[in-house]
């Protein structure tokens, strides 16, 4: 039955790995679901386990840097791309697997928001006590909205954006904010919170998640493996169900 089971996942693209040491991933928060279904794909195949460490995009960038060992990590793909370039990941294996826009959210028992048009969204943003975005990618991209809103300076002293790793829907759900702007992977499943939806389109910008072997792995066929996961078909209903589009 398992020799079965290894030959049909092997059919669909995952090669089957010796057993061996644990495999260590760095992967974010925000990629949460689209990285669980392929841990259990690849545990199944190979036996093999994974230790996942959660965080957020910049965090795990810092830990890379400051050399925290792994054997694959996955990140936004312009942070693979900057430390593929540093010699710290593994070009060649890079993956990119899934991309994900930005929502907005407010906490639940708030009263609706209109954000259905940039001028309605400049109208709720003014009209609110407190915002908060991300310090990673869709953060840096929603300042930028803000000041092309005209309302940047407006903004300043009352959006926060809380470290890396950090859960925008906590603080939303906690009352520390009124709106919130995570990536909507982030939103579709977090309690206490409403999500309100998209963006404008127009406003839009969505990021892509990739992930490559750790230039410092021995586990060079398990990685392999792992990464190859993670655009396996099984694993993409889990992808879509988190909001987010597989690649």
């Amino acid at each position: 039955m398992f020799a079965r089971f290894v030959c049909l996942i092997a059919s669909a693209g995952l090669a089957c790995v010796a057993a061996a040491a644990e495999l260590k991933v760095l992967a974010p928060n925000a990629a949460r679901e689209p990285v669980i279904q392929p841990v259990a794909v690849f545990e199944k195949a190979t036996g093999q386990q994974v230790k996942v460490s959660w965080s957020g995009t910049e965090a795990i960038t810092r830990r890379i840097a400051e050399g925290e060992a792994a054997d694959v990590v996955i990140n936004a793909v312009q942070n693979i791309e900057r430390q593929t370039q540093d010699g710290k990941l593994v070009a060649a294996s890079r993956t990119d697997f899934a991309r994900v826009g930005i929502g907005v959210a407010i906490p639940a028992a708030a009263p609706s928001l209109d954000v259905s048009t940039p001028e309605a969204l400049r109208s709720s943003l003014l009209s609110a006590k407190s915002v908060i975005v991300s310090s990673g990618t869709s953060g840096r991209h929603m300042l930028e909205v803000f000041a092309n809103l005209g309302i940047g300076e407006a903004l300043k002293a009352k959006t926060t954006q809380p470290p890396s790793g950090a859960q925008i829907a906590d603080s939303l759900a906690a009352g520390r904010a009124e709106i919130g702007f995570p990536q909507i992977s982030e939103l579709r499943h977090a309690p206490g919170i409403r999500y309100l939806g998209p963006i404008p389109a127009e406003l839009q910008s969505y990021t892509t998640y990739s992930a490559a072997r750790h230039a410092g792995s021995a586990q060079v066929d398990a990685a392999a493996a792992f990464l190859r996961a993670l655009r396996d078909p099984a694993t993409q209903a889990a992808t879509r169900a988190a909001g987010m589009e597989p690649l």
